[in-house]
């Protein structure tokens, strides 16, 4: 699932730090 993630915000322009911090939440 985080890999879908992550493959979403790749390819959104807008990589906020919000969306990264969600993703390593969710990383662990």
């Amino acid at each position: 699932m985080h890999i879908q993630l992550m493959r979403q915000a790749r390819r959104r322009s807008g990589f906020t730090l919000i969306e990264l911090i969600v993703v390593i939440a969710i990383l662990g």
